[in-house]
């Protein structure tokens, strides 16, 4: 039985996809710390991040770059912050997260409650963002 983000790599479950390459698949978060929060997970089904192969590790971190930067155009943030956990889903992933202080990376904070046509519309604008 595959983790959740397989079924949503396999479009099994539905979400707010931003991009996908053939090794690397981003999608929003849909309790997000801010608005923009992007999940980037390799297609690769691997529990801990650092038991990816250098070579994955390389293309997870290259790829994640780019949806950043389409973050970064959308989203009013002083940077994107990134986060490596991996506790919530036995898939390794990590969080790329619109930034203005420190404390938005605080996952303790009660997260955001979006409605879908604010889902959409910003997953609209990143992809679009990206090119």
């Amino acid at each position: 039985m595959g983790s959740i983000f397989s079924k949503i790599i396999t479009g099994d479950i539905p979400c707010y996809k931003i991009a996908e390459n053939e090794e690397c698949f981003a999608f929003l978060d849909i309790a997000p710390l801010a608005v923009g929060h992007t999940l980037v997970v390799p297609k690769i089904e691997v529990d801990r991040y650092f038991d990816l192969s250098n070579e994955d590790i390389a293309s997870i971190n290259i790829f994640a770059k780019q949806v950043a930067e389409a973050i970064e155009k959308v989203v009013p943030c002083k940077r994107i912050g990134v986060a490596v956990i991996g506790l919530e889903v036995p898939h390794a992933h990590i969080h790329l997260i619109p930034l203005n202080s420190v404390e938005d990376i605080n996952f303790e904070r009660r997260k955001l409650e979006l409605s879908q046509e604010e889902l959409a519309e910003t997953a609209s604008q990143i992809r679009e963002a990206l090119g």
